[in-house]
């Protein structure tokens, strides 16, 4: 990083210490460290996703919908792994932009490589400042947090909403607003339990602020917030997903969910619940059926044999996992699964080999 980039990014950090302030005194729990800055600590980056494990259950939401205009977020680093999948996003994301029940409006990758990449002409893009190395101690995610800090600092944003979404994320239909009445709107997860790890979520909400049912079963995304909401959240995540990283009990606890329980956290501090909206998404192969889901999340494996039985745990004889591709981009034209695939999946290939056969230079 230049001498010009690294005093922008000590202003940047000291402008959001005077945000926080107040939030982290309040709170009465461990975030008096240091924002974004230098670490004697250093670690090996984590560059793909790790797999995670079969869903066991799953838990039903509420209905909320609105024709306002959200602008849709999406953090990446400048990986061939982030890249590809965020060039299939925004293609989808421009087919649907504009259709009936739409409330979708903008669209921003913010890339945390800290440099422009050869992506910026076809994908709208911010360039945030990663965090000094060392500083996410392994846990690369932590770099998102830090980024939507500065965008929202930093960036003109339109509307007054945001969709924060991820790369490996494919739209399938116009998605409207579905926050109202203040709320977010936000996919709940299975596995973000608040109440189970109620003791050790008690050192960033404590008691005063409530009951620990206050926290939201989210991560940051899917989830659709205020603009203004998000301004005063963002700075609080990025500090608890700081100091949830630096405590060994924290970190072991939640493992690579914990930036996603330290956004939950900082909603209900700020006092910003959620409608919890199950349709929001689909993640196959667990959920066979598009449904009334707006959003395919490939975050899971999908492999079946010959006869389109699902082989979960084993390589299949057929298959798609985006961790497949983690340095070089899917070719185009991707096998389709064999009869007796769910839909979902299906709809997944179908849409990847969609995508890459009509953006330019795929795979360059």
């Amino acid at each position: 990083m230049g001498c010009g980039n690294f005093f922008f990014t000590i202003l940047v950090t000291f402008s959001v210490a005077l945000i926080t302030y107040n939030i982290i005194i309040s709170a009465n729990s461990p975030l008096q460290q240091d924002l974004p800055g230098p670490s004697r600590s250093s670690s090996s980056s984590i560059s793909v996703d790790p797999i995670i494990q079969m869903p066991l259950h799953r838990s039903r939401g509420k209905l909320g919908s609105s024709k306002r205009l959200f602008h849709t977020a999406v953090t990446a680093s400048d990986s061939v792994y982030n890249t590809w999948q965020c060039r299939i996003m925004y293609y989808w994301f421009k087919k649907f932009q504009n259709e009936p029940n739409s409330g979708m409006g903008g669209f921003t990758r913010i890339l945390h490589s800290g440099k422009p990449d050869k992506y910026m002409d076809e994908i709208p893009t911010f360039v945030a400042q990663p965090l000094p190395a060392g500083m996410d101690r392994g846990y690369i995610v932590l770099n998102r947090p830090w980024a939507f800090v500065q965008w929202l600092q930093q960036a003109d944003i339109k509307e007054d909403y945001i969709l924060m979404s991820e790369p490996d994320h494919i739209i399938v239909k116009p998605i409207p607003n579905l926050s109202t009445d203040g709320l977010g709107a936000a996919f709940p997860f299975f596995y973000i339990e608040p109440k189970t790890y109620e003791s050790v979520l008690r050192k960033y909400f404590p008691e005063n602020k409530g009951p620990i049912t206050n926290i939201d079963p989210i991560g940051n995304s899917p989830v659709i917030v205020g603009k203004e909401s998000l301004k005063k959240i963002a700075p609080t995540w990025m500090n608890i997903s700081l100091a949830m990283k630096k405590d060994p009990e924290t970190d072991k606890a939640f493992g690579w969910v914990l930036e996603m329980y330290a956004y939950a956290v900082a909603s209900a501090l700020h006092g910003v619940g959620n409608i919890l909206y199950k349709d929001f998404m689909i993640q196959p192969p667990w959920d066979k059926e598009i449904g009334k889901k707006f959003i395919i999340h490939y975050t899971y494996g999908c492999d079946y044999n010959m006869k389109g039985e699902l082989t979960y745990g084993k390589i299949g004889e057929w298959r798609f996992d985006k961790r497949s591709y983690d340095s070089v981009a899917p070719p185009r034209n991707l096998p389709m699964p064999p009869a007796g695939v769910p839909e979902s999946v299906v709809t997944l290939v179908r849409m990847v080999n969609e995508a890459t056969a009509n953006i330019p230079n795929w795979g360059e």
